[in-house]
């Protein structure tokens, strides 16, 4: 079986198990308590867990009730080393945490086919970060589940919301769209412009989110569009900047921002 070994374990969340166990446990029993329904969708951070563990852990804690019932999770985010257009399946057929394998769903390249804008290729995945930090929360909340990676490239939100309507599935299956916000602004700026963003987020704006403001602006937008044209909302679940959750390691003057929310 061919896997994808993890790329930021050391750096990102820690490589030991016990250790990216206990810390992981520890986000989500911080997080306020689920709304008290299952999410369809999920939007996380992506950043190393000393500075968006706590915002991350805001979304996964609302699968709370999910294990036993959601078995497939559709994971998008943004490719930051490898510029290309479309969607990149792997070939790879697990992804590797030091929690273990995630075993890639083995139909999804054949749902995915006949999409002109869905390639398959590892290259993307390498040495991408933005889908490998959600494994940990994802294989802690809900334990078992097979994993639809797609590392989103220049793709066009019609394009990703096709995507989703071949994966979208019923209760069993989970969409998570991994994306920080704002990039190295002052703290004050960015909270103006995360709050602008997350506002469009609510209300599934598709055009209300311009470049600069998430750095998976092109998964999420697909995500959005496919949202609003099933009916779903959105319910915002924290909305925090590394000046916020790191404190002194991340210093005011060049923060990040990182949103969680969650769709129904």
């Amino acid at each position: 079986m061919k896997v994808r070994p993890a790329a930021v374990a050391g750096s990102f969340y820690p490589a030991d198990p016990r250790r990216l166990e206990t810390e992981v446990r520890g986000h989500l029993a911080a997080a306020a308590p689920p709304l008290g329904w299952r999410p369809k969708a999920l939007i996380a951070p992506h950043a190393g867990y000393v500075y968006s563990g706590p915002v991350a852990g805001s979304a996964f804690h609302q699968l709370a009730s999910g294990r036993g019932e959601i078995d497939r999770v559709v994971l998008l985010g943004p490719s930051h080393f490898v510029p290309f257009a479309g969607l990149a399946l792997p070939v790879a057929e697990a992804f590797e945490t030091p929690l273990g394998d995630v075993p890639v769903a083995a139909d999804a390249a054949v749902h995915l086919a006949s999409l002109p804008q869905v390639v398959s290729s590892d290259l993307p995945h390498e040495r991408e970060h933005a889908l490998e930090v959600e494994l940990p929360f994802l294989q802690v909340a809900l334990e078992r589940f097979e994993l639809v990676p797609l590392v989103v490239g220049d793709a066009t939100p019609e394009e990703v919301a096709a995507v989703l309507d071949r994966l979208w599935g019923g209760e069993e299956t989970l969409i998570v769209v991994s994306t920080d916000l704002s990039h190295f602004l002052d703290a004050a700026t960015a909270a103006a412009r995360d709050r602008a963003t997350a506002d469009a987020i609510v209300a599934l704006d598709v055009d209300g989110i311009a470049a600069g403001d998430a750095c998976g602006r092109n998964p999420l937008r697909g995500l959005l569009l496919a949202a609003r044209r099933r009916g779903l909302t959105v319910s915002e679940l924290d909305l925090r900047s590394s000046g916020d959750t790191a404190g002194g390691l991340a210093g005011k003057d060049r923060v990040v921002g990182y949103g969680a929310f969650a769709l129904a």
